[in-house]
């Protein structure tokens, strides 16, 4: 066996991948128009004649290419949530329907003004919310389902909404890590009631922070809007608030560099399918890792990750914090990715604290892949080139064949 390049080894890799975000000439010409314009707020207008905002082009052009009619732009995708909650009728105590495999600002979006997350486990060659056990979940305290394209994976749209539509529930998603994803060919975001995106750092479009609610129903992306917006009507006096509402809207200078990032995203997210395939290929060779379903109606796939999952046996004695650090040693960034919500004492303290009760929720597919099995590998390989495909997959087996 070759010697692991944290015992001493050679690394599989010497050189880095991408470096990202990745910017450019666009973005700096965007940012420097709206420095000049005097207008770098969400509100307001412009020191300089005929300048053309950014925010409502951005909206209008992200909305396009998530097949959206309406999109409402916000501080950050945490609060996007929270916002197409909301603008949903969601109330404090109502409960909301999610999968524990995901980032916490999913459950905390909900927890922020009192709506109670249920966590219902994911399918295990999927790591998606199971349908089956969202309609077992529902009670009359359910106002919504949240469903979660992991990693840029679409969930299974058709089954969910059945059963939103079943039992007149609200359908969100959050497409935080799914940005160009699509569902039978319509870009997720646009399949349930309303859609939720995280334009921070790490995500496949970004401006730093940043987020967006899209609908394709008029009166629900009002609502959002006017809910993003102190509680103003479109159309409506400056100082008219006919509803109480946040004040969380995007700047203009965000918005420039997220026009410039889109003018770059159908190649990156071209590339990432690539580079994704090519990496299925190459680690269904691997003993011992398994690689997820892919639904044939999940048309394409934002790979904001590359994600795979240790053989369940050998995961009783894999560490997945030791398998990381191994292959960052042969060169390869990878993550252990995260833990199963329902397994957090701040979210079920949290929720303790809104309903008087400690909830208990049983989710074993998603705490046993959580804390054992998954693994991501970040979007920086799938950004780069073929020789860095290789290069991951063979770190990967290297790596394995330590362990057999």
């Amino acid at each position: 066996m070759t010697k692991l390049a944290i015992d001493g080894g050679k690394p599989v890799r010497q050189k880095p991948y991408p470096i990202w975000p990745v910017s450019g000439e666009h973005e700096k010409n965007l940012l420097i128009e709206v420095l000049n314009s005097g207008k770098w707020g969400g509100s307001g207008g412009a020191n300089v004649p005929d300048y053309v905002p950014k925010l409502p082009l951005f909206e209008k052009e992200f909305a396009r290419f998530q097949s959206s009619s309406y999109g409402v732009s916000v501080m950050n995708g945490t609060l996007a949530i929270t916002v197409a909650l909301q603008a949903a009728g969601v109330k404090p105590y109502d409960e909301v329907i999610m999968p524990p495999y995901t980032f916490i600002a999913t459950a905390t979006a909900a927890l922020l003004y009192g709506a109670i997350p249920v966590f219902v486990d994911v399918e295990e060659d999927t790591l998606l919310i199971d349908p089956e056990k969202v309609e077992e979940a529902i009670t009359p305290k359910t106002k919504a389902i949240i469903a979660v394209h992991i990693g840029g994976t679409p969930a299974n749209m058709d089954r969910l909404r059945e059963i939103s539509t079943k039992y007149n529930i609200s359908l969100i998603e959050d497409a935080a890590q799914a940005v160009g994803s699509q569902w039978k060919g319509i870009a997720v975001g646009a399949l349930g009631d309303l859609g939720t995106f995280s334009f921070q750092s790490s995500k496949n479009l970004t401006s730093g922070e940043g987020g967006m609610i899209l609908s394709n129903k008029k009166h629900l992306a009002d609502k959002a809007w006017s809910i993003a917006n102190v509680g103003r009507v479109r159309d409506g006096a400056w100082y008219q608030h006919d509803s109480i509402g946040w004040n969380i809207r995007m700047t203009e200078l965000q918005a420039a560099v997220l026009l410039g990032q889109m003018s770059r995203l159908e190649e990156q997210l071209q590339l990432r399918e690539k580079n994704a395939s090519l990496l299925d290929q190459l680690m269904g060779e691997t003993k011992g890792i398994h690689l997820f379903r892919k639904d044939p109606r999940a048309t394409r796939n934002g790979y904001h990750l590359y994600m795979f999952y240790l053989d369940r046996e050998l995961s009783k004695k894999v560490n997945k914090e030791d398998f990381v650090r191994k292959m960052a040693a042969e060169g390869i960034p990878s993550t252990s990715g995260y833990k199963a919500l329902n397994l957090y004492d701040s979210i079920i303290q949290s929720i303790k604290d809104w309903t008087g009760e400690k909830q208990q929720y049983h989710c074993p597919i998603a705490e046993r892949m959580g804390n054992k099995q998954v693994i991501w590998i970040t979007q920086t390989v799938l950004l780069g080139d073929e020789e860095g495909i290789y290069d991951a997959a063979k770190a990967v087996k290297k790596v394995m064949q330590s362990y057999l």
